[in-house]
């Protein structure tokens, strides 16, 4: 999957690797569980090129590695970064068994804990204070669907209606199984570079303006489930970065990384598109369709784990470069994409692109 988009750079840019002009550093992003193996980039390494050369592993959502890229370049140490990332969630027997995995061996795996169930945890919490319904969560997860049908890099899925939704069988309460992401395999790769060597592999440029980060408390009991406090620390550090005052209009697209239903509006609220804690009157007052978010179909149509960023991110680069075809926002300049890891969105991750 990977040498797929390895080769698709190096066709679409002519990038080289050359030591003295060509790339010299790699980021990638893999998890060691998925792949069912030990420091899982140490079999990448040859396919991203990265023999004899700088390779970091970028082990929380892929779009920390923008985040990382950028540094890189800003700092002065690279002129060019290849960020390759790839996930195969068909691979285990259990993507819940793989997620419990993520908790601590003497509290928390041995009760069952997982990324479902904690995400029902906040769920719970979250729809009590904003006033989200079952029937919203319905709605978002068939518009998730029919906006990816428009993208010919998401996964393809069936149609469902808000019957289908409601009715499907309960993962964990108030999860149903139609609110959470399906079991996905997808790949992702980006050439980032200066500014000043931009024209020597595009003549559409997407510019990184803004980069946040911020990793919330690891013991579910020592956090508020029902609050953004990470997204609201990260999006104000990207926000102040770009030169963002006021989020609600300054965005022509938003890309928020939905792993379950209830975390649009959630993760709405924390990046300052909705008002704190009503979450269901955005939705009511289409507040999805009024900022463009989503249109991708969002990581809830289907992305991996620990890549649903990196796809938010590039489809904010499709819409930049007027390349999104029939779900094309007319003259996108400004976009924001997120990212999340960690059981009930633990750490948050925002960028700001603009062309």
């Amino acid at each position: 999957m990977l040498f797929d988009c390895f080769e698709s750079i190096i066709i679409q840019t002519g990038v080289t690797f050359d030591m003295e002009k060509g790339i010299r550093n790699v980021v990638t992003c893999s998890d060691d569980v998925f792949d069912a193996r030990t420091i899982s980039d140490n079999g990448m390494t040859d396919v991203v090129g990265a023999h004899y050369r700088g390779e970091e592993k970028m082990a929380q959502d892929g779009i920390n590695g923008l985040g990382y890229g950028m540094s890189c370049i800003l700092s002065g140490h690279d002129d060019l970064i290849l960020l390759l990332g790839h996930c195969k969630e068909s691979q285990p027997e259990s993507r819940r068994m793989c997620t419990n995995l993520a908790f601590d061996p003497f509290y928390c795996r041995p009760v069952g804990l997982d990324f479902v169930n904690a995400s029902a945890l906040q769920a719970r919490a979250y729809m009590q204070k904003s006033g989200v319904t079952d029937e919203h969560l319905a709605k978002i997860v068939k518009r998730s669907r029919e906006n990816g049908a428009k993208n010919r890099f998401a996964r393809d899925n069936d149609m469902v209606t808000l019957d289908d939704v409601m009715n499907s069988p309960m993962l964990s309460d108030p999860v149903r199984e139609l609110h959470q992401y399906p079991v996905t395999d997808w790949s992702v790769g980006m050439l980032l570079c200066c500014e000043e060597r931009a024209h020597e592999f595009t003549d559409k440029p997407v510019w990184l303006t803004g980069f946040g980060s911020t990793m919330d408390s690891y013991f579910l009991g020592d956090r508020d489930l029902k609050s953004n406090f990470a997204l609201k620390k990260a999006a104000a550090r990207a926000y102040q970065m770009a030169g963002v005052k006021n989020p609600v209009d300054e965005f022509d697209v938003v890309e928020l990384n939905d792993a379950c239903a209830y975390q649009l509006p959630m993760w709405a609220e924390g990046l300052g598109l909705a008002e704190e804690g009503k979450g269901g009157q955005w939705l009511d007052s289409n507040g999805m369709e009024k900022q463009n978010v989503n249109l991708s179909g969002g990581m809830l149509n289907g992305n991996p784990i620990m890549l649903g960023g990196l796809a938010r991110a590039v489809e904010c680069v499709l819409q930049l470069r007027g390349e999104a075809e029939e779900r094309q926002v007319d003259g996108a300049a400004r976009a924001v994409a997120h990212g999340t890891t960690g059981a009930a969105g633990q750490h948050h991750a925002v960028i700001i692109l603009e062309k």
